[in-house]
């Protein structure tokens, strides 16, 4: 996931550049690239108009609404205090022509604000490049951002739904890097070829398979098909959540490194009716909670992922954040 921080008006022109480039990357011919240079540039300009800084992630999407390029804006000014307002065209807060949102909703597929008085605001877009016959609203969301300075995420995350159940992982390689993510790729490919085994199994062969590698926490959570329970299992300092409006419970990950030191795996059952799994790799702080977000679990899963990155980032490690929801939630 491409970040690019916003705080100075040099930084909106870089943002465009960057959307752009993960655009061309994608398969974005120039009418479909031309869609992205817009909003980043809407977006990038609306950090630092209302936030006076902030960040702006690009990466790829696809999933059950499609596929395409996505863009998340992220600050921690004042907020928007009327949302509907702030959609018309011709209103500003700030003394500007009063277009932005309105052009980023016209040049998106999809496009949600969350945004509370004294909370700040973030906002996803979405441009598709392949939309799905039948479009549904997606399920499972997540940011996973390297570490300040480095090229490329030592971490990954993946969904995937099997008759078991929708089942999903975070693999943080030790350390950051380009060795960690080999490692954490390494895990991904382990993870999808065992994908419809017993979650204790798929454990067991990610250690296995992660022994040629230099090792990575990782946690596994399935949402049980036959039974209102989520299964999940850790090795190393992932931390997951079922979090719904009523309560949000932390579950267990054990002590040690895939591929290296694991003494015990084991899984551990929750109790599951409704709500969303939210699973973090350490880059996030393990004090990280949605108490501020109003209506968190009804967000969609990547602006959810990215409002905890915004405000929990270690900002000393790559970090990734993952959100979904039961298949029938």
């Amino acid at each position: 996931m491409h970040s690019q921080p916003i705080s100075d008006p040099s930084h909106i022109a870089e943002a465009r550049r960057g959307a752009v480039a993960v655009a061309t990357s994608f398969g974005f011919d120039e009418t479909h690239a031309g869609r992205v240079a817009i909003v980043a540039t809407e977006l990038a300009t609306n950090v630092l108009r209302h936030g006076e800084r902030g960040e702006l992630l690009v990466s790829s999407y696809e999933d059950e609404s499609g596929s395409g390029v996505e863009l998340i804006a992220l600050d921690k000014g004042r907020g928007i205090a009327d949302l509907a307002a702030a959609f018309r065209d011709g209103y500003s807060s700030a003394g500007s022509s009063g277009h932005g949102l309105g052009a980023i909703r016209r040049q998106s597929k999809t496009m949600e604000v969350a945004s509370w008085p004294g909370v700040g605001t973030a906002i996803l877009a979405r441009i598709d490049l392949q939309p799905r016959a039948t479009s549904a609203a997606a399920t499972c969301g997540f940011v996973a951002v390297p570490m300040p300075g480095e090229a490329v995420c030592g971490d990954a995350c993946a969904s995937v739904d099997t008759e078991a159940g929708r089942t999903i992982i975070v693999a943080d390689g030790l350390g950051h890097g380009p060795d960690a993510a080999i490692a954490a790729t390494e895990a991904i490919r382990v993870f999808r070829r065992h994908q419809a085994r017993s979650v204790p199994e798929i454990l067991e062969y990610l250690h296995a398979g992660l022994r040629a590698t230099r090792g990575a926490a990782v946690a596994v959570a399935r949402f049980d098909s036959k039974q209102p329970r989520i299964i999940y299992g850790g090795i190393g300092n992932i931390s997951g959540a079922i979090v719904n409006s009523a309560e949000m419970r932390r579950m267990v990950s054990l002590k040690g490194t895939a591929g290296h030191n694991a003494r015990k795996i084991q899984v551990f059952d929750y109790p599951y009716r409704d709500g969303v799994v939210i699973m973090a790799s350490d880059g996030i702080g393990t004090t990280w909670s949605v108490q501020r977000y109003l209506g968190a679990t009804h967000l969609h899963p990547t602006l959810l992922a990215a409002l905890i990155y915004r405000d929990f980032s270690r900002q000393r490690d790559d970090a990734t954040v993952i959100v979904c929801r039961g298949v029938s939630a």
